[in-house]
């Protein structure tokens, strides 16, 4: 929540947590330390009850900006210090949140430092994918030239998704095909096929993999929902066996060499999540 600016939301869940019972005593320590935390930084939260959901988004982007500003004045190396955090650091939470906050600086230096760790740098392809967001809220426009997964790219900044509705339409009826085969019979596996396809999606967006889901073609649509269900499958206990799965999505021998291909890009970026 804190990550994608939900100050609102993440103040109510720890009044919550703050009441049950039964949990360690350090635990109740450090959600009144983080509540504490929020409520000084943004002040707003300690109000009453929340107004529309749009309401909550414009106030919470408000409130991040102003804590941005006053950081900002009480220290002049602050941005400094923000992007020394993400492109120095070992990749983390706080390399995100330290990202959250440099969508706020008004400091074109921030859009020449990201962008240059972006060409002589590659990093791992969700930090890549966060770093063109923030570009993106940060107004920056053009094409961006730089390697993806060994693979060279060029991303239009301004196309870049902030939210994964905004992803073409081909996108989301992949994850629709392994719904209809899912949903009803096995639904935790469909939750697990969402938020993994959805990271998946985001890592390699802009590369071959994303190009060939981009035309619509029912096949690849096939293929690609083939190998999502089939990597969420072989991560949890029992289901239905590979030669079955690929039955349900029409994979033909034909076809076989191309999903063997698909899975094996998904693999990939599941070991180099873990490993990474």
């Amino acid at each position: 929540m804190l990550e994608t600016e939900r100050y609102g939301e993440a103040s109510e869940l720890l009044k919550f947590l703050l009441q049950c019972q039964g949990q360690d005593s350090r635990l109740y320590e450090e959600w009144q330390a983080l509540l504490d935390w929020l409520t000084d930084a943004f002040p707003l939260l300690q109000g009453g009850e929340s107004g529309s959901v749009e309401d909550d988004e414009i106030g919470e982007e408000d409130m991040a900006r102003q804590h941005v500003e006053a950081k900002l004045a009480e220290d002049k190396n602050y941005a400094d210090k923000l992007l020394h955090a993400v492109m120095e650091k070992p990749m983390s939470e706080q390399t995100f949140l330290a990202l959250e906050q440099l969508a706020y600086l008004d400091r074109p230096e921030v859009d020449d430092e990201l962008i240059g760790w972006l060409h002589r740098k590659e990093i791992h392809p969700l930090l890549q994918y966060r770093v063109l967001q923030i570009l993106r809220r940060r107004g920056t426009q053009g094409m961006i030239p730089f390697f993806r997964s060994g693979e060279h790219v060029e991303i239009e900044i301004e196309s870049v998704p902030l939210k994964p509705e905004e992803f073409p339409q081909s996108v989301q009826i992949v994850l629709e095909r392994v719904g209809e085969q899912t949903q009803v019979h096995d639904p935790t596996l469909f939750y697990f096929a969402q938020e993994l396809w959805t990271q998946f999606v985001m890592a390699i967006y802009g590369t071959n993999d994303y190009k060939s889901l981009l035309g619509e073609e029912e096949t690849m649509i096939d293929i690609w929902a083939a190998a999502l269900h089939q990597m969420v499958a072989d991560s949890l206990p029992g289901g239905i066996s590979d030669e079955e799965i690929r039955s349900l999505y029409g994979i033909t021998d034909s076809l076989r060499l191309r999903f063997e291909q698909a899975y094996r890009s998904m693999r990939q970026f599941v070991a180099a999540g873990v490993n990474g």
